[in-house]
């Protein structure tokens, strides 16, 4: 039992998927799963088990921000033997011809963050990517779905409120597509204890042209994306 997801063993399936709001691994487990079962409330950060397609599969919230998605994807990997990873989440959209409700596979995550400077004493600046078995599925699952999955590399932020938007338009020019808060932890997390993982996004918001989804359309525009996860996650 860990400290921060509580749940008994064999209560939590080999593949998870991790959203970062709890309210959506309830919406996911209520609207998606058969006999979905809650192995946790710890600290608020919900947790189910059930079936996809008559596979097992749980869905653990994990927070907001790196420290937070590290805590969670060490812990489903280490104290209860989880082997995929899938993070689904919102992003802002930084590449010009994204809009609103497209979803996309991120090869990789630059970030700003020290966490990885901090793990090789500030000598490499390690590069996070997804694992290619786990990506080539789900870009062959989008496919069969008709769902257009843009696949590229995504920035992973520190701080969601910033005082250097100019920096998005050189990652832009760069080929990065959009920006989220958790991605490279976990893919950092996941090589480092030999787990597979992938994340999967929704364009909620875009950062250069100031557009937002409402929450109504949040709520019935990231089915996509979920079906995907799942679908992935058992393949």
């Amino acid at each position: 039992m860990s400290v921060h997801i509580g749940a008994a063993p064999g209560e939590i399936a080999e593949r998870v998927l991790l959203p970062g709001d709890p309210m959506r691994a309830k919406w996911i487990a209520e609207n998606f799963l058969d006999d979905a079962r809650c192995y946790t409330e710890v600290r608020g950060m919900l947790g189910f088990t059930g079936t996809w397609q008559g596979r097992r599969v749980s869905v653990q919230g994990s927070g907001m921000g790196m420290p937070s998605a590290s805590i969670y994807t060490h812990e489903l990997i280490n104290e209860y033997g989880v082997t995929s990873v899938i993070r689904i989440g919102s992003c802002g959209a930084l590449a010009a011809d994204l809009n609103l409700g497209d979803v996309l596979a991120a090869i990789g995550s630059a970030t700003d963050s020290n966490m990885n400077r901090a793990r090789f004493d500030g000598l490499i600046d390690y590069a996070p990517v997804a694992d290619f078995g786990l990506l080539r599925t789900a870009v062959d699952v989008a496919e069969r779905r008709g769902v257009a999955m843009r696949v590229g590399p995504i920035l992973a932020a520190d701080a969601f409120y910033t005082d250097r938007p100019d920096l998005y338009d050189a990652l832009a020019q760069y080929g990065v597509l959009a920006v989220e808060m958790e991605s490279a932890a976990i893919y950092t997390t996941a090589a480092r204890y030999g787990a597979r993982a992938l994340t999967i996004l929704t364009v909620s918001d875009h950062i250069k042209r100031e557009e937002r989804m409402d929450s109504a359309r949040r709520e019935k525009g990231f089915g996509d994306m979920v079906r995907i996860g799942l679908d992935t996650a058992i393949a």
